[in-house]
């Protein structure tokens, strides 16, 4: 069949074929079709490792990273010249106070007289305890005990204390040691001496300290547990 177009117009249509097959590779390497991504997206993505998981940022502090502040060494003393009171989460003066409670409550204790009502042996005890330890102090297992058996004995006692030692602490309660006497006279001329150790464990309450619990040493007890 004879070609109806000249030889000029068929190189021209040859050449708008290249350029535009030109232009569409171009197109395509750019992501045109809407396949690729955005430049800014594809730069902040997280790079990925060989496993295809995505690296954590690396870490802003920790052992392998150093500070670039200048350090503040801590000042420090020789503990033979330390205060050791400083220790304690009270003063000494708070921690006489909370003793003089536990030596007091102990000579009370200890100090009876059978002709008088018990109500008044416990009176001089609950003025030194926690309301919810005056509560129960008269009860037949706890102080009331003890008032029963020197009653019965006929008994007039004075009561006698002495602080041993601090067995624990919290922020707001101190266990102390206590050794503890009851000189006593009994009906029959017969006297007893000795009552042994006492764990007496005082809290903070305001500005004065409350007798909490009040066992023998042996029994164990610690703060306000």
């Amino acid at each position: 069949m004879p070609n109806s177009l000249p030889e000029r117009a068929q190189r021209l249509i040859f050449a708008s074929l290249i350029v535009v097959l030109v232009g569409f590779g171009i197109y395509l390497s750019l992501g045109g079709f809407g396949g690729g991504e955005d430049p800014e997206e594809s730069e902040a993505a997280p790079a990925e490792t060989e496993t295809g998981t995505t690296e954590d940022p690396a870490p802003l502090s920790g052992p392998d990273v150093l500070s670039t502040v200048a350090p503040s060494p801590i000042e420090t003393s020789d503990v033979q010249d330390t205060d050791v009171l400083t220790w304690f989460p009270f003063t000494e003066d708070e921690l006489r106070a909370a003793g003089a409670t536990a030596q007091a409550f102990s000579e009370s204790y200890g100090t009876m007289d059978y002709t008088r009502s018990p109500e008044t042996y416990f009176a001089a005890l609950e003025d030194l305890a926690t309301d919810e330890y005056a509560n129960v102090l008269s009860d037949p297992s706890r102080v009331g005990a003890f008032w029963q058996e020197m009653s019965e004995a006929e008994a007039v006692a004075e009561g006698r204390a002495e602080i041993d030692t601090i067995r624990s602490f919290g922020e707001d309660s101190i266990t102390f040691v206590v050794t503890a006497q009851s000189i006593t006279e009994t009906g029959n001329a017969e006297f007893d001496e000795e009552l042994g150790e006492f764990a007496v464990t005082v809290v903070r309450s305001g500005g004065t300290w409350r007798v909490f619990d009040f066992q023998p040493a042996d029994v164990g007890q610690f703060g306000e547990e």
